[in-house]
């Protein structure tokens, strides 16, 4: 019953997968990637930003390491929400925080607390949302590739501003409650841009680059303007 009740919630969250994960296969396409391939990585890597980080060192022919590290500094948040989310679980269900931890994700770690609270998770729940969630990240990301294929050049040109489009839509709206994110986000742009024209910098792989930047803009962030203390 719990797992069929995961299910259930799970279907606007597969939906919204399929339409996101489709715009991420125009730009896994791009990267020069099959359609079993795309399948594959999203199936493996269930992260819109750091697939579409990883695809974009892909088509700039990145080495292995860059792609391994970008992934992970991409990907790091999901470390801290996953300790948020396994002290909801009973302290027995280890082997059960170990399977979760596969699929981790924004939507995930806020619909199994809100509809299990106050008691401990059941994790069948999760399970229920992931078994169709996963593999409509995944199926939409091949589908976008096989739609790539197909379509001329402008449509692909035009359906990759959407996935531009989706990051706008999450880093807008916490930019304008917050206006240090609305700072960082604009210092952010302008780093990013500054770097493809100065002298040194210039000279490293985009790779390296957004490595960098992403690791001096972020411990700068944590340092200067650390979160307070909730009660």
């Amino acid at each position: 019953k719990i797992f069929c009740e995961g299910m259930r919630d799970g279907i606007p969250i597969a939906l919204g997968y399929l339409a996101v994960s489709f715009s991420l296969g125009i730009a896994a396409r791009n990267a020069g990637l099959t359609a079993f391939q795309g399948f594959l990585a999203s199936l493996l890597n269930n992260a819109s930003a750091g697939e579409y980080a990883a695809f974009t060192l892909i088509a700039a022919n990145a080495t292995y390491l860059e792609v391994a590290i970008i992934t992970l500094i991409s990907n790091a948040r999901y470390l801290l929400m996953s300790c948020a989310l396994t002290q909801r679980f009973a302290p027995e269900h280890l082997f059960h925080r170990l399977i979760i931890a596969y699929d981790v994700t924004d939507e995930l770690i806020w619909v199994a607390p809100i509809r299990c609270a106050p008691a401990y998770l059941n994790p069948f729940y999760t399970y229920g949302a992931i078994v169709l969630a996963a593999p409509a990240w995944s199926v939409g990301t091949a589908l976008g590739i096989m739609a790539g294929n197909v379509l001329p050049l402008r449509v692909v040109s035009a359906l990759s501003v959407a996935l531009y489009g989706m990051f706008l839509a999450i880093i807008i709206p916490p930019a304008r409650k917050d206006k240090v994110v609305a700072a960082l986000v604009a210092i952010s742009f302008a780093l990013s841009f500054a770097g493809s024209y100065l002298p040194v910098v210039s000279s490293m792989s985009s790779g390296t680059r957004t490595i960098i930047l992403t690791v001096v803009i972020s411990s700068a962030a944590a340092i200067l303007f650390p979160r307070k203390t909730e009660a």
